[in-house]
């Protein structure tokens, strides 16, 4: 009876966390159809700094509402960090290797992030990797690379691709893991306006392409392009670190592997793609191993600070993107 009421806030912060997850893998997943449509129009630099300014200027404005202050000068190592690799460059060489690559390629290589996560943070943050979650990630990227492969076309694959899908996976990686230190002493809202700021800055040699290519882009690629400013990137990114401050990198590593089935229903939905009994299978197995990973093992004893899925004291800090 004396654990009860400890509890229910942990109960709830996790709740919170877990939801905060959701919106983000779910909005990331949408950013496949706004891609598929805008990158007919834009190219992979404009894009990116298209979709880095719209979710810049939200972000900002939410930031004046909320009069959010400077972040402290120990977490700019961290925003700086993440801003070049995972805002910046990430962006960057995914939409340039997707154009290179079928998407049997691309989810094969690309969906190798969550797992060069978890190897990072477990070197660099001291991540514990329990089997379920290695088991659950196993299960996932097996799914991933099913879905992607059965819903490749005839599309080739080149050397260019299959590196710049690979330095987008790093990057992804390098930068979550350098961004999570960032938010024991920033808030989420400031570690992501800032990051996307550096961000944009690093793809403002593309400002000139993104000026010619808009002056001639239908008004649909142009609206898809500030959708995912507004809502993959300004929002998404930031539920992102609100949960990535309430737990593990590695866990929310394992977590967006429920994106490629989420992207098999919304591309059912919104582009009338019926998926097959393959890619079906595959998004199954994504789900079902973002649940083993996120699960935590029963145990008749006590548990010790900081076993899987409970606040320990040394992440306290981090519990307050």
């Amino acid at each position: 009876m004396m654990n009860v009421s400890p509890s229910r806030p942990a109960r709830r912060a996790e709740l919170l966390a877990a939801g905060a997850a959701a919106v983000t893998v779910v909005l990331w997943a949408s950013a496949f159809v706004s891609i598929r449509s805008a990158g007919d129009a834009y190219s992979p630099g404009a894009l990116a700094l298209g979709r880095l300014l719209a979710g810049a200027l939200t972000l900002g404005v939410i930031c004046l509402l909320r009069r959010e202050t400077w972040p402290p000068r120990s977490a700019w190592r961290g925003i700086a960090i993440s801003g070049v690799l995972w805002f910046g460059f990430y962006m960057v060489a995914l939409n340039w290797g997707e154009q290179q690559v079928d998407a049997g390629t691309a989810a094969l290589v690309v969906n190798t992030g969550p797992i060069l996560i978890a190897l990072l943070g477990s070197r660099l943050l001291g991540d514990p990797m329990p089997p379920r979650l290695l088991a659950g990630m196993g299960v996932s990227f097996a799914g991933a690379v099913t879905v992607g492969l059965s819903m490749s076309g005839e599309g080739g694959s080149s050397v260019l691709g299959v590196v710049l899908c690979l330095l987008a996976a790093i990057a992804y990686a390098g930068g979550v893991v350098a961004q999570k230190p960032a938010l024991g002493t920033a808030s989420p809202l400031q570690v992501t306006t800032f990051g996307c700021l550096v961000g944009a800055v690093v793809c403002l040699p593309f400002a000139g392409q993104l000026v010619q290519e808009a002056a001639r882009a239908p008004a649909s690629a142009t609206l898809n392009m500030v959708y995912l400013g507004v809502f993959p990137t300004a929002l998404a990114f930031t539920t992102w670190a609100y949960a990535l401050s309430r737990t593990t990198a590695s866990r929310m590593g394992a977590t967006t592997y429920a994106a490629p089935a989420l992207v098999v229903l919304m591309s059912w939905l919104f582009l009338g793609e019926v998926p097959g009994l393959l890619t079906l299978a595959g998004g199954v197995l994504c789900l079902a191993g973002v649940a083993v990973s996120r699960s935590r093992a029963r145990s008749g004893g006590a548990k010790a600070p900081g076993a899987a899925g409970e606040p320990s004291p040394e992440r306290a800090p981090d519990s307050a993107r």
